[in-house]
């Protein structure tokens, strides 16, 4: 794989020697350009993945510059470069496409730390568009989406499992996506060109879920007209999907676990083994082991439907994700009712990262629906969106919250009491790691694990800063 690409964009050739001397000795491909109009024809015709762009510029500025990049199908990250006291600019550039900026004079370790962010965050965003290439959308969900970690690990054990032939368990809330995951693991398979077949146990009455995986005979039961291949025939060679797995009754359950281990069934009504090559992905949002203890799950199927697990996050364990999705389903649903919705106004932006989320990225996908709908202006605002999202002002008593055990007789809102406990608890750790790493923004956030343009917004929501 070839290395990296990043442009160094400044009209200054002292300037550019500087990132030069500090980018040495990275395995980074590096080129420069001394002017926005040379770097716009650099970028045009070359794969630059990251750029470094000088916000003042005689002719094209950096400003200017990001907003012809804006505009090309496959733009480098950019990384705005803007002098102190103009940190105001730099900071409208991110809102507008940047992807980070650091201040003149920077540090150097700052500057290596950003540009290998950004570039951390390219490969990311080509696994991703390479798994989308490949996944199927079905109507009412939206893609694989995200860059948090917990989204990074999936994406890497997706790409570990797929062209093998073992069998898989996915576990996760409902909406948290587990039939794109199955699908995913599908097209990235050495049986992509053979069925997919989906089936929701839970469905279908515990009757006709047999009829359905096996298939039945002419005659096997009332309304059975002629004979019909089940979902594992139809799936012979490619995958076969079973959704809501700990819905399935213990008679179903130990017809399934014949076919994992023998490779064979029976069809309803009939006599004949028929012998299929299927690789089974299930998935549930149950405890498995609970069902177990209690008898309503046989543990040796259990353990043969989970040789690997995967556990999908909920969407209130990736709120920085949250972002990413609400621009997918812009996209989408601008399209699908014919609006132009260019982006989420920051109070509505906030209740969405504020809001619990129990039903996980369907859930967020169904308001940015609603909200595309309703809007009547260039953005969606809070009031488009739903009433919970809407909660009335509520006065607070009292000065900064306390860390303490919220009192089981506080008579308020257990969002309100959650949320003042919680905020409380943010600005004692975030305080405390940034005293440990002597206010270094950067620092803080790589040991945390989180983007320092991230860690700065909520620095920002909880009113820290340094004492003078």
């Amino acid at each position: 794989m070839a290395d990296p690409t990043v442009l160094l964009v400044d009209d200054e050739a002292a300037a550019r020697r500087g990132m030069l001397r500090t980018l040495d000795g990275e395995s980074y491909v590096l080129k420069e350009a001394s002017s926005g109009e040379e770097a716009l024809s650099i970028i045009e015709n070359e794969n630059i993945d990251v750029a470094l762009l000088d916000v003042n510029m005689p002719g094209m500025s950096g400003i200017e510059l990001l907003g012809r990049l804006t505009k090309l199908d496959r733009a480098p990250l950019v990384v705005m470069v803007t002098a102190y006291g103009s940190e105001s600019v730099a900071v409208q550039a991110w809102k507008s496409g940047a992807y980070d900026y650091i201040t003149k004079p920077y540090d150097p370790e700052e500057l290596r730390l950003t540009v290998r962010r950004a570039l951390e965050k390219r490969k990311l965003e080509t696994r991703v568009e390479q798994l989308e290439q490949v996944v199927s959308e079905k109507e009412g969900h939206g893609m694989l989406i995200g860059e948090s970690q917990s989204m990074r690990k999936l994406y890497s054990l997706i790409e570990r499992i797929a062209p093998t032939d073992v069998t898989v368990l996915i576990r996760g809330e409902s909406g948290t996506g587990k039939e794109l995951v199955s699908r995913a693991i599908h097209n990235l398979s050495q049986r992509q060109a053979k069925p997919f077949v989906s089936m929701n146990c839970a469905a279908l009455l515990e009757t006709l879920v047999e009829a359905e995986l096996f298939g039945h005979e002419k005659g096997s039961f009332t309304g059975a007209l002629s004979r019909r291949d089940g979902k594992f025939k139809q799936a012979d060679g490619g995958t076969i999907f079973l959704d809501e797995i700990g819905d399935m009754s213990a008679q179903s359950q130990a017809k399934l676990l014949r076919v994992l281990e023998e490779r064979s069934f029976v069809r309803v009504g009939g006599n004949e083994d028929i012998h299929v090559d299927v690789r089974v992905v299930s998935a549930t949002n149950q405890d498995l082991q609970r069902h177990i203890a209690d008898g309503t799950f046989r543990e040796d199927l259990y353990f043969r439907l989970k040789v690997v697990e995967l556990n999908l996050p909920p969407l209130r364990d990736r709120l920085g994700d949250i972002p990413l999705l609400v621009s997918h389903f812009l996209k989408r649903y601008n399209t699908l009712h014919r609006r132009e919705i260019g982006g989420v106004g920051e109070k509505a932006m906030d209740a969405l990262l504020a809001h619990y989320w129990p039903g996980n990225v369907r859930e967020l996908r169904n308001v940015i629906e609603s909200a595309v709908v309703l809007s009547d202006g260039p953005t969606i605002d809070l009031e488009h969106l739903p009433p919970e999202f809407r909660p009335e002002p509520v006065s607070i008593s009292g000065s900064a919250p306390s860390r303490e055990i919220p009192s089981m007789d506080d008579d308020r809102p257990f969002q309100e009491v959650k949320k003042e406990f919680v905020e409380a608890f943010e600005r004692d750790f975030l305080t405390k790691k940034l005293e440990e790493n002597d206010w270094n923004v950067s620092r803080t956030a790589e040991l945390l694990g989180m983007h320092r343009q991230s860690l700065q917004q909520k620095l920002k929501e909880l009113g820290i800063e340094r004492s003078k």
